[in-house]
């Protein structure tokens, strides 16, 4: 029996609107639904995952999802809870950005299937290119009134002042162009379903109006939308004081990744565990109850990061997050911070004290002491580093200092550049050989 995925989608807290019918018609047959993405960046940041979630949870209740890339509307700009117009990219940009969404996609859908609900993806571009003017204006603008898009919430919002600059025309057809993608989809493909964030309500019932409209209103097509995704604090999901956090560990390392989810609020960890996992409702809940007897373990946190970073990266890679955090905030040895790549001990170390020194003074060895009280400042004084040594409270790489006029030298630099330096308990210094 496979699951109903309404009711799927509404105990996740993963259901923001729906279509009358909708419903009725994924219980009576396999349903091929739609979402669309803009390939603006060459990665997904998680602010993309709850939608990407609502397909692979889509795949799981038996349907076949479609993951539309916009080429063609990534070339114009949705104007949906936006305050300016976007940058327009060329093809060669939206095609590259195109296979590197597809390969993260991968990890969340199955689109090697032999099934009939194998996952595809699309790209409106290929049917937009050689779709002239003419052609849209007399195929598509004749069946929508300028009072129907008038209405719409995102234009009027763009038009009584929330943008400084207004509304221009090719925005203000955005929602044309992307109903004329569900209208195709509906005859290519019998693609019943649009899905999508709850800011595209809007431009996804036009789509549906128009399959009305175009082709007689025995041809019903379907909305279903998530809602906004927002942490207990009423701000923004996904967005942290440098920026995104993105799919891509060339953009966001799997351990910042892993971090991210592990330092969320005990409100937000037991949402989005059922929004961001695939994790059966019986284990949630014993997840939860143990959580709150114990908060302190932050069970909730710790689960979420580990499903959410092995399925956006790996197993092996959230292995390593977790060794690197105890690099940080455990007693993890020499030994695995050895094996840190320098994007991971760069991350690991971030917002640490850093010290640029001389190259040419481990070529033949440079004395400890001399090293971090006179070329660099982690010692206000060559006493003061004597005596903490002396008690045990220096470490170089994760190694307890034996002597304060201990030679330093290239074979003891991490990544062949860096020296990473503790005095006392929690506080690490990290040297560049430049």
């Amino acid at each position: 029996m496979k699951k109903n995925f309404v009711e799927e989608l509404k105990w996740r807290g993963m259901l923001a609107q729906i279509m009358p019918g909708t419903e009725e018609l994924l219980q009576k047959e396999m349903v091929t639904a739609y979402l669309g993405t803009d390939p603006t960046a060459d990665s997904l940041h998680i602010g993309h995952l709850c939608g990407i979630m609502m397909l692979r949870h889509f795949q799981r209740c038996g349907h076949k999802p479609i993951i539309l890339v916009g080429g063609a509307t990534g070339m114009i700009g949705d104007p949906s809870g936006k305050s300016q117009e976007r940058n327009l990219l060329d093809a060669e940009t939206l095609y590259h950005n195109q296979e590197c969404i597809k390969k993260q996609v991968a990890k969340f859908l199955d689109f090697e299937s032999k099934e009939p609900n194998a996952a595809e993806m699309v790209n409106n571009y290929d049917w937009m290119k050689d779709f002239t003017f003419l052609d849209f204006a007399r195929e598509v603008g004749k069946h929508i009134t300028v009072n129907y898009m008038m209405a719409k919430d995102s234009v009027q919002k763009r038009l009584n002042g929330e943008a400084r600059d207004g509304l221009s025309f090719t925005e203000f057809t955005y929602q044309l162009l992307q109903g004329y993608d569900f209208l195709h989809l509906y005859q290519t493909k019998g693609c019943k379903l649009q899905l999508g964030g709850n800011d595209q309500w809007g431009n996804i019932t036009t789509g549906t109006e128009l399959i009305r409209r175009t082709l007689g209103i025995e041809n019903e097509a379907f909305a279903l939308t998530c809602p906004l995704i927002t942490k207990s604090d009423g701000k923004k999901f996904g967005k942290t004081e440098s920026g995104n956090i993105w799919l891509d560990p060339k953009r966001t390392t799997p351990y910042k990744f892993y971090q991210f989810w592990l330092n969320v609020s005990d409100d937000d960890a037991e949402k989005y565990i059922k929004i961001f996992t695939s994790l059966e409702k019986d284990t949630i809940d014993a997840l939860v109850a143990e959580h709150k007897q114990d908060p302190g373990q932050r069970i909730l946190q710790k689960r979420l990061a580990k499903e959410v970073t092995i399925m956006v990266h790996s197993e092996a890679d959230y292995n390593a997050a977790v060794e690197a955090s105890g690099i940080l905030f455990g007693n993890n040895t020499h030994d695995a911070l050895m094996k840190l790549d320098e994007d991971t001990l760069l991350a690991v170390f971030e917002g640490v004290p850093q010290f640029e020194v001389e190259r040419s003074l481990f070529a033949e060895g440079v004395k400890a002491v001399d090293l971090f009280a006179e070329h660099s400042k982690v010692f206000a004084s060559k006493g003061e580093m004597r005596k903490l040594v002396q008690g045990g409270g220096v470490s170089m790489n994760k190694e307890k200092l034996a002597a304060f006029d201990q030679l330093v030298t290239e074979k003891d630099l991490l990544n062949g550049k860096y020296l990473l330096v503790q005095r006392g308990k929690k506080n690490y210094f990290l040297l560049l050989a430049k």
